[in-house]
C-alpha cells in the first residue's frame, strides 16, 4: 500500500518575519539633514533584527521587507534589505511605469509620457532618479495597483502641461494619496512590524508616513518608530493612543529591546508547539466505519433520504484536488490577464493540498468526537434499559446476566470517554478545522493581494500552550505565497471576482443555507421524539394506575395490575431514559444554534454575493482595487466570524460522561 498523503512541512511551510518600511522622502528636511545617520541606524537595526530572528528555534525562511519604494527612507531600507539577502516585495500604488514617472519627478509632459511608455526621460536628473528606481525594482517582487493608471497618467500630464492649474493638481494629489494609502494598507496587512522614520508632525495626510503609522496601529500592527533627528533612538508603539503620549526619550535600551524581541518571537514561534506535532497527523482516504452515529442521526432526523444507507464519505486526496473539485478555480487563476503563474502553481501545489489534507483529518476527528458523544448517550440509555429488562421478562434469577451487560456498557462509556480525551479528538478537530477553513477561502484573497492583518487574527487558544498554532500556521502558509507579481488592471480584477471569488461565495452560501435547513429540522425532530418518549412514560404510568384502580373497583382482576407491574415499572423507566438521552443528544449537538450560525453566515455571504454582482454589472469606473479588496475583506470577516461562532458553541463541550 502506498504511503498516505501528509503535509510536507519542510518543503511547503516555513515561518518568517515580515517587515514594512515607511518614512520621509529625500526632500523632507528631517531626512535630508540626517540622511547618512538614518541609513546607518537602519543598517544597525536590520542587523539586530536579523540576529534576533536567526536565534529563534526551528527553521524559518529569510526575512521579507515590504516597501513602496518612494525616494528617501523606502529606497535606503530596500537597498539595505537586498544587501542582507532579504526578499524585497513592493506593493506599488500604480503600474510600474506610471509609478516610475511619478517618483522620477520629470519636469515636462514629454518626459513623463516617455517614462509612462517605458522609455528613458530626456532630462538627466529625472532619468537618474528613474534609473535608481529601476535598479531596485529589478530585484523586487512588484504588486502593481494599475486599475486607475489611465486617470492618474492623464492628470499627471495635465498638471505638468499647466503647472498653474491648481484644480488638476489637487485632483492629482488626492488620487495619488488615496492610491498610496491603499498600497500602504496592502503592506501593513502582510507585516509583523512596520519600521517608520517619522518626525511625528503630520499624521492626517493620506498615504503619508504619519497616516501609515496611524493605520498600522489601528490594524493591530506594531510600529518601530525612529526619530529622524536622532535615528539612534527608537521606540515601539502598539496602540494608536500611544501616538499622543509625551516622548520618553527612548534610546533603544532594555525595555524596547525586550518588546522588539517579543514581537519577533511571537511572529515566528508558537510557544508549546512545533511543526513536528502537525506532521504526526495522518490523512485517511475515507470516513471511519466506527464513528458514523452523529451523521446517521443527522440523516435520520434531517429528512434528506437514505436514512439507513451507507455513511461512507470519500475524502478528496490532497494530490488530486487541483485536478478535481478545484479544477475550475485553478483554470480561472491561470487564465487571469497578466496573472502570476507562480501564485497559481503554489495554489494548486501547496495551498489547496494543505486544505484537502486538513479538511480530511478534521472531518474524521469531527466524526470521532461527535459520534463518540452520541454513542455515550446511547450506551447510557441501553445500560439502564437492559439493566431492568429482566423485570418484564420474568428472569429475576438471571438478573446477573443483565447486570453484567449493564456493567459492560458502562465500562464502554468510560473507555470511549478516556480514549477520546487521551487522543484529543475535540482539541484536534477544533485546530484542524480552523486550518481548513482559513485555507478554504484563501484563493480569492491571495489572487487579489488581500490578507488579514497580523493583529486581527483570532486568538482562540484559550490560554493553552500552542493553542493558537492554527492561526499561526495558516497565516504563514498564505504569507509564503506572497503578493502576486502582477499588474492589477480592471480586467484582472474582473477575472478574479468572476472566476474565483464569486463562485466560491455562491457555493458557500448554498452550503450554509442547506446546512441551516437540515440542522433546524434535526433539532425539531429530536425535540419531538424526546417529547414523545416522555408522553409515553406518562401514558405507561397512567395505564398502570388505571389498572390498579380498576382492580380495586372490581372492574378487572386485582392480580392483573400486580402481574403487569414489572412491565410498567420497566416502561416507566425506559421511556424517560430514552427521552432524556435523545434530549441530551439534541443539547450536545446544539443543532438549532449550529443551524442559526449557518443561517447568519449564509445571509452575510448572500449580501457579499449581491455586492460582487452589482460591482461587476456596474460602470467600469467603479471596478477598482479598493472596491474589490473591500469585498474580499468582507468575505474574510464573514468566514472568521462563522469559525468563532461555531467554536463558541462546541468549545466547552468536551467528550464527557453523559449526565
Amino acid at each position: 500500500m502506498p504511503p498516505l498523503p501528509s503535509v510536507n512541512l519542510a518543503a511547503d511551510w516555513q515561518p518568517f518575519l515580515a517587515l514594512g518600511i515607511t518614512g520621509h522622502r529625500a526632500t523632507n528636511p528631517s531626512f535630508s539633514a540626517h540622511g547618512e545617520a538614518i541609513a546607518t541606524a537602519l543598517a544597525d537595526l536590520f542587523a539586530r533584527i536579523d540576529g534576533i530572528a536567526a536565534g529563534l528555534p526551528g527553521t524559518h525562511a529569510p526575512l521579507r521587507l515590504h516597501s513602496l519604494l518612494v525616494d528617501g527612507t523606502d529606497q535606503v531600507a530596500a537597498e539595505l534589505a537586498l544587501a542582507r539577502g532579504w526578499q524585497l516585495v513592493v506593493p506599488l500604488p500604480f503600474g510600474a511605469d506610471l509609478n516610475l514617472a511619478i517618483n522620477a519627478h520629470p519636469p515636462t509632459p514629454a518626459d513623463a509620457a516617455a517614462l509612462c511608455r517605458g522609455d528613458p526621460a530626456a532630462d538627466r536628473e529625472a532619468e537618474a532618479r528613474a534609473a535608481a528606481i529601476r535598479a531596485i525594482t529589478a530585484q523586487a517582487d512588484m504588486f502593481e495597483l494599475a486599475d486607475r493608471d489611465a486617470e492618474v497618467e492623464a492628470l499627471l500630464l495635465a498638471m505638468l502641461a499647466d503647472p498653474d492649474d491648481r484644480a488638476a493638481a489637487r485632483t492629482f494629489e488626492a488620487l495619488v494619496s488615496g492610491n498610496v494609502a491603499l498600497a500602504g494598507r496592502v503592506m501593513i496587512e502582510r507585516t509583523d512590524l512596520v519600521v517608520a522614520v517619522w518626525d511625528g508632525k503630520i499624521a492626517n495626510l493620506a498615504g503619508g508616513t504619519g497616516h501609515t503609522v496611524a493605520t498600522a496601529l489601528a490594524m493591530g500592527t506594531p510600529v518601530l518608530l525612529v526619530d529622524p533627528g536622532a535615528p539612534g533612538r527608537w521606540s515601539i508603539l502598539t496602540r494608536p493612543e500611544e501616538l499622543f503620549q509625551p516622548g520618553d526619550e527612548a534610546d533603544g535600551s532594555a525595555p524596547d529591546l525586550a518588546r522588539l524581541e517579543a514581537i519577533i518571537r511571537a511572529a515566528v514561534v508558537v510557544e508549546g508547539w512545533s511543526p513536528a506535532q502537525l506532521e504526526r497527523e495522518a490523512w485517511r482516504p475515507r470516513s471511519s466505519r466506527g464513528f458514523g452515529l452523529y451523521r446517521r442521526i443527522e440523516r435520520l432526523f434531517g429528512g434528506a433520504g437514505g436514512a439507513f444507507g451507507s455513511l461512507r464519505v470519500d475524502y478528496e486526496a490532497p494530490a488530486a484536488i487541483a485536478d478535481g473539485s478545484a479544477t475550475g478555480l485553478v483554470q480561472a487563476a491561470a487564465a487571469m490577464p497578466g496573472g502570476d503563474q507562480r501564485v497559481t502553481a503554489r495554489l494548486s501545489g501547496e495551498v489547496l493540498p494543505m486544505f484537502a489534507w486538513a479538511d480530511g483529518i478534521a472531518s474524521r476527528l469531527a466524526d470521532a468526537y461527535r459520534s463518540g458523544m452520541c454513542v455515550n448517550f446511547v450506551l447510557a440509555a441501553l445500560a439502564v434499559i437492559i439493566g431492568l429488562a429482566f423485570l418484564p421478562a420474568g428472569l429475576g434469577e438471571l438478573k446477573w446476566i443483565f447486570a453484567t451487560v449493564e456493567l459492560l456498557l458502562l465500562v464502554g462509556i468510560l473507555g470511549l470517554t478516556a480514549a477520546g480525551s487521551r487522543r484529543g479528538w475535540h482539541r484536534r478537530w477544533f485546530e484542524l478545522r480552523r486550518v481548513a477553513e482559513y485555507l478554504r477561502h484563501a484563493p480569492g484573497l491571495l489572487l487579489l493581494g488581500v490578507s488579514r492583518p497580523t493583529g486581527r487574527w483570532p486568538r482562540t487558544g484559550g490560554g493553552q500552550a500552542g493553542g493558537e498554532w492554527p492561526e499561526h500556521f495558516a497565516r504563514h502558509a498564505l504569507r509564503a505565497v506572497g503578493l502576486p507579481r502582477a499588474r492589477l488592471t480592471r480586467a484582472y480584477l474582473r477575472a478574479a471576482l468572476t472566476g474565483v471569488a464569486l463562485p466560491h461565495v455562491v457555493t458557500q452560501r448554498a452550503y450554509h443555507e442547506a446546512k441551516a435547513h437540515r440542522l433546524e429540522k434535526v433539532h425539531h425532530r429530536l425535540d419531538r421524539a424526546a417529547g414523545a418518549c416522555f408522553v409515553l412514560a406518562v401514558v405507561s404510568v397512567l395505564a398502570y394506575l388505571l389498572l390498579k384502580f380498576a382492580g380495586v373497583a372490581g372492574f378487572l382482576p386485582k392480580a392483573l395490575a400486580a402481574e403487569l407491574s414489572p412491565l410498567f415499572t420497566f416502561l416507566g423507566v425506559a421511556f424517560p431514559t430514552l427521552g432524556a438521552n435523545l434530549a441530551g443528544i439534541r443539547y450536545f449537538g446544539d443543532f438549532e444554534r449550529f443551524g442559526a450560525i449557518s443561517r447568519v453566515a449564509a445571509e452575510k455571504l448572500r449580501e457579499i454575493e449581491a455586492r460582487i454582482t452589482l460591482l461587476l454589472a456596474g460602470a467600469e469606473s467603479g471596478l477598482t482595487y479598493a472596491a474589490a479588496a473591500d469585498l474580499m475583506h468582507a468575505l474574510d470577516e464573514a468566514v472568521v466570524e462563522e469559525i468563532e461562532s461555531w467554536q463558541s458553541v462546541f468549545g466547552a463541550k468536551h467528550l464527557a460522561l453523559p449526565a
